[in-house]
This record gives C-alpha cells, structure tokens and sequence, in this order.
C-alpha cells in the first residue's frame, strides 16, 4: 500500500497552517534510518489508515524512493479529533519485529445466551513476533467455543499464521464466561440506641417487680 509524502522543511508552528490546507506533519526514523520530517494528505492518510491500521507495511512515496513503515503513532487534537500529527517507523523488511496486534471477537458465546452468563474480555490486543511483511492486521477470537460458565480462551487457543510468534504466556486468558453474581439483599439497619433504651426500660421493669415481691415476702 503506497502513501505519496513530501519533505518538510520548515518546522514549528508553520505545522498549524499545514493541517488548515489538509495536509499533515508526520516524522518517519527506524533503526539505522534518518529521521525525515514530511507532510501528507489527510485524506489519503485516513483511506490508507482505515485499510492498513498499524499492522501492515505502507509504502511512503518519497520522491524517488518507497520507504517501508507502520504507522506507529496518531497524534489527535483532543478537542476536535482531527489528526495533527503521524509517526512512521520505518522497517527492514528481512528482520522480525515485535507489534502489537488487535483481536478482533468473531461471534457470541453460547454460554452468554444459554446460561445467562457475562462475557469478559480480558485483552484487546496481544504482543507478537514477525517479519514486517507477515504482521496479521488483526488476529480474530472464535467466542463459538465459549459454551459453559467459566471456560476460557487461552492465548495457546489463538490461531495464528506459521511466520508469526505470540510473545505472552500460553495461559494468558484473552476472554472468558462468568456467571452473573446474585444480588445479596442489604441487611436491615438496626437503630443501636433503641435497643439500648429498650434493653434499660426491660431491666427497669424486672427490678421493679422483684422489689414488690421482696416486700410482699
């Protein structure tokens, strides 16, 4: 997937004049790469985002070049929500890399509809291991098997291509079925000092009636 960029001299606050033209400030650096200072096309930027996310290779444009990245960062204004700023990280396509890919939940549990339980979703996303070219753009969690309280799906459940290595532990729970807890009635609040008052007049009461009966005797 190829993004068309330009290089970007000027720096600073000229950034703000950029995003009113439509067009974006982005850096891309990599290991081993100089880092460039560029501008984009916001709408280009937003189809291509929308189709590659941050899992697979965008080609920049660059004049005569195409540099391999991931998109590694969104900047958004946090009043409006409009893109103000893009990272890019720059690959080399013969060397693994570790990212972070999206689940995506496929279907619905059958222990959440039959047995009335509640879905837990214990992660969005899990760290992986793989050639740039070979990064899923989501991995998808099958909730089909879900089908009695309390079972789980394990990180070893994930089906994943051969290329790419999970990183977390096997028995990471990635979602899970739990039972609905019942509602426990609150306890009825007991005023203390009523009983107090109550358990002083009642004691009152007895010594009375034993004084009366000593004098009686």
């Amino acid at each position: 997937m190829d993004l068309l960029v330009t290089k970007r001299d000027r720096l600073g606050k000229v950034s703000r004049l950029l995003v009113k033209q439509g067009l974006v400030p982005a850096e891309v650096y990599g290991r081993g790469f100089k880092n460039e200072h560029l501008t984009v096309s916001k709408p280009e930027f937003l189809r291509v985002f929308r189709e590659a996310g941050e899992n697979t290779i965008v080609n920049l444009v660059l004049e005569n070049d195409k540099l391999p990245t991931l998109i590694h960062e969104v900047k958004r204004d946090y009043l409006t929500g409009e893109v103000n700023h893009i990272d890019f990280y720059r690959v080399t396509m013969t060397e693994k890399i570790k990212a972070n890919v999206p689940l995506e939940f496929i279907g619905e549990a059958p222990a959440v509809r039959e047995k009335l339980g509640v879905l837990n979703k214990a992660v969005s996303e899990i760290e992986v291991e793989a050639l740039p070219g070979d990064l899923p753009h989501r991995i998808e969690v099958l909730l089909s098997v879900l089908d009695s309280l309390d079972k789980s799906i394990y990180a070893r459940d994930l089906k994943v291509p051969a290329a790419v290595k999970i990183l977390v532990e096997p028995e990471t729970v990635i979602a899970t079925v739990v039972p609905v807890k019942e509602e426990v009635e609150a306890p009825v609040a007991v005023d203390v000092s009523e009983v107090k008052v109550e358990g002083e007049e009642k004691k009152a009461e007895r010594d009375a009636k034993k004084a009366v009966e000593e004098k009686k005797e």
